[in-house]
């Protein structure tokens, strides 16, 4: 796992927790090419992620509400997010969240 050198607060935070299926069948191919994806989007700054067999947590980090939104709603997000209810996750919840402090 890499640690991302984010800026000084304040900026937001996605949290996506996850309980992965037995089919996880491109899973990472995906994940790979989202992440990508993501970095193409300005306000995007890092993610973190750790993945176990049964479930994994992914956070990603942003300048803005609007990057956020940007990403929610790109297409390859969409797709993605599609494939994962349909495929990976047997349940998923995903938090934002404002960072006022890091250290």
């Amino acid at each position: 796992m890499h640690i991302i050198d984010t800026p000084e607060p304040p900026y937001y935070s996605v949290t996506t927790t996850a309980q992965f299926t037995d089919n996880m069948e491109a899973y990472v191919e995906t994940a790979t090419s989202l992440l990508e994806q993501a970095k193409k989007i300005e306000g995007f700054l890092g993610l973190e992620s750790s993945l176990q067999r049964d479930g994994g947590i992914a956070i990603s980090y942003w300048k803005t509400l609007d990057a956020i939104k940007a990403w929610k709603f790109s297409e390859a997000h969409l797709k993605a997010k599609v494939q994962a209810k349909d495929q990976w996750f047997s349940a998923y919840i995903t938090r934002i969240a404002k960072v006022e402090r890091a250290y």
